[in-house]
């Protein structure tokens, strides 16, 4: 899985939202085929988020691209698979799973509408959607059940199936699902996966609160967060991605640790921090990613006048 700061919700037969989602800057797009889309209009919005999906990628954007299927409990996993398992498309967010054999079902099913399809065998990911307390429960066994699998997002949403399921009443501090989120993070990282998800910040107004939220999470150790309105992308975009502070600070600890290095010193004070080959390597990675988003940015810009 590519690094994504922000996934943005997007309703599947709400066609004219896709553009808005590329407009607010979110490094991907979730086309949702499950809770936001009326029952009457499941069949529609598969065959418009195939066409979104083709449109999208023939404007030239390499945007991140996954739809929500339909729960295995709900009989329409395979005639959304049929329509929508198409090559233009990264992968599947699977709702409402409670244990390994249902990933297992899910990724037997993507395997068939692959070769069904055209596409090639393993080409799309998994993001498994933590909504039950048996998946949090089993979290471990659950990323580890599909290669597939690229990372867990660990939803805590006010008043939603996980709230229901395990019986939480949400608050903005979060306490009450911190052990399940810690675990979420914990398991996706032991599994050798990047970049866990968090979310879903409801409120779409209060956006101090979302930041709140988004600051919280990162100090956790997320690397990115699922939103529900445009509004928030920047936010999470900003949150996720290093400061200039803290770019400015992790380039000046490397060059005085490779510094001190020249000199046969392997721990150094640096700003009143003991530092040694370990703290280098979280500052290195720190300056990578922030070059990684900085290319990323420049490669939008050049498309943008292109098109």
């Amino acid at each position: 899985m590519k690094l994504s700061r922000s996934l943005l919700f997007v309703p599947g037969h709400r066609q004219s939202w896709v553009a808005k989602g590329i407009a607010s800057s979110a490094d991907a797009l979730i086309l949702d085929l499950e809770d936001s889309v009326p029952s009457s209009l499941k069949d529609e919005a598969r065959h418009t988020v195939a066409q979104s999906v083709r449109e999208v990628r023939q404007s030239g954007s390499d945007i991140g691209l996954y739809a929500r299927l339909n729960a295995l409990d709900s009989g329409l996993t395979g005639d959304d698979l049929e329509v929508i398992a198409i090559e233009q498309l990264d992968g599947f967010v699977l709702p409402k799973t409670f244990s390994e054999v249902d990933i297992a079902h899910f990724d037997a099913l993507v395997t068939h509408f692959e070769r069904r399809n055209g596409v090639p065998s393993g080409h799309f990911e998994f993001i498994l959607a933590l909504e039950t307390a048996q998946a949090y429960a089993s979290c471990e066994r659950l990323i580890a059940a599909s290669p597939r699998n690229a990372t867990l997002f660990a939803g805590t949403a006010r008043d939603a199936d996980v709230a229901r399921s395990v019986g939480f009443q949400f608050t903005p501090e979060g306490l009450e699902t911190l052990y399940m989120r810690s675990r979420a993070l914990l398991a996706t990282r032991a599994a050798g996966c990047e970049f866990p998800l968090f979310g879903l910040w409801q409120d779409v107004h209060d956006l101090e609160g979302a930041r709140r939220f988004a600051v919280d999470n990162r100090r956790l150790g997320f690397r990115g967060q699922v939103v529900i309105h445009p509004s928030h992308v920047q936010i999470a975009n900003e949150v996720f991605s290093p400061s200039d502070a803290e770019v400015e600070f992790y380039e000046g600890m490397i060059a005085a640790f490779e510094a001190a290095e020249r000199d046969g010193i392997a721990a150094v004070d640096y700003e009143g921090q003991h530092i040694d080959y370990a703290h280098v390597k979280t500052a290195q990675a720190v300056v990578d990613l922030h070059a990684t988003l900085t290319s990323r940015k420049s490669n939008d810009d050049t498309s943008a006048v292109l098109r």
